[in-house]
């Protein structure tokens, strides 16, 4: 008991200390852009003052599920955010790893690169993330038939928990595969009701125009593009090829868990397939990155998980320079989605928990 106070006061320190640079510089954007929009502006036409004049970027969905966040101040809007995504990353680690590892657990997480990047700047990654949590393995377990309403709903806020549907296509999934795609189709389809032209705008030029949420070769891009991208020598045509490469080995890696039984691997594993085949993955997209390592320590692979757990606490992309540190999250997505530890036990055991005993 004594070992884990000190570790979550550790770690908990370690965090604010790590927190101080932060000023919620995404929320803030967002928060002017829907007031902007509110105002009688063009929703996709606001630009921050700021290097880049960067501006809205999720569907016109998400801008009315943030429109709470606009009426406050901004850095109000962002303390709620880190508050509510704190709750939000408790409540999914507690139900993939128990509660008396929690106290540990969390504070661990919250210094990593993706959850710290996330709070700090007042991102939505944590609720998206808590969201499939809760609807691949709560729902699902209970037998829902409103399993797949979760992924949905992070689909239509942000377009890359999308994959997660693919998932439940490969796995033989089809009712939550539906539910899934109607919940996106509904939710899209109440954005172009309410916002018919911003809605036409996005999905028929914005969403394919990647280089406005940003350059793909910034180190905060970790997917394979961005990796190809700050490689001068790789040429243009790699992309689809190493993408679909990644897709198929991420994805038979997940529908492996699933038939063994071990679905927080396999969600583990949809997760970070997408961080990698995704146009831009900035290192707050990488919120199955605390899960892995997780995985990695309750599995054996203790020496993997301190590395993990160091490199995603130090963050070389920032300070260090070469490929490799440039590189960093990308290369470690890649030996995660190849080699993250699957149990196959796990199915054999659900057996033996549910077979009858003769009295």
């Amino acid at each position: 008991m004594r070992a884990r106070l000190l570790i979550a006061a550790a770690a908990t320190v370690l965090f604010g200390l790590l927190m101080t640079h932060y000023r919620f510089f995404d929320m803030v954007i967002y928060h002017d852009a829907i007031r902007w929009w509110l105002g009688g502006g063009e929703l996709y036409e606001y630009a921050a003052p700021v290097q880049g004049r960067l501006g809205f970027t999720y569907p016109p969905f998400a801008a009315f599920v943030l429109m709470p966040a606009a009426a406050v101040p901004a850095q109000l809007a962002g303390w709620l955010n880190a508050a509510g995504s704190v709750l939000a990353l408790t409540v999914a680690l507690g139900v993939i790893a128990g509660r008396a590892w929690l106290p540990v657990i969390v504070p661990l997480a919250l210094c990593m690169e993706p959850v710290r990047q996330t709070l700090g700047l007042g991102q939505i990654n944590l609720w998206l993330f808590a969201l499939v949590v809760l609807d691949l393995i709560v729902l699902r377990r209970a037998g829902s038939r409103w399993t797949g309403i979760g992924v949905g709903i992070a689909t239509a806020v942000k377009l890359t928990p999308g994959l997660f549907i693919v998932f439940l296509l490969v796995t033989g999934q089809w009712r939550a595969a539906r539910t899934a795609s109607l919940t996106v189709g509904a939710l899209t389809g109440c954005g172009l009701l309410l916002a018919p032209a911003e809605t036409i705008r996005y999905f028929g030029d914005l969403l394919w125009q990647t280089d406005r949420v940003g350059a793909a070769e910034s180190v905060a891009n970790q997917s394979l593009a961005g990796l190809l991208a700050r490689a001068a020598a790789a040429p243009d045509d790699w992309w689809l090829p190493l993408c679909a490469l990644a897709l198929a080995a991420g994805l038979r890696r997940a529908w492996l868990a699933h038939r063994d039984g071990d679905e927080v691997a396999a969600l583990t594993l949809v997760g970070l397939t997408g961080n990698l085949i995704s146009p831009v993955s900035w290192t707050h997209h990488l919120v199955f990155l605390p899960v892995a390592v997780y995985l990695l320590a309750t599995r054996g692979r203790w020496p993997a998980a301190l590395g993990c757990y160091g490199l995603s606490v130090l963050s070389p992309i920032w300070f260090a320079s070469g490929a490799l540190a440039r590189d960093t999250f990308t290369l470690m997505l890649i030996a995660l989605v190849v080699a993250l530890p699957r149990r196959p036990v796990a199915r054999a055991a659900a057996a033996v928990e549910l077979r009858p005993v003769r009295v």
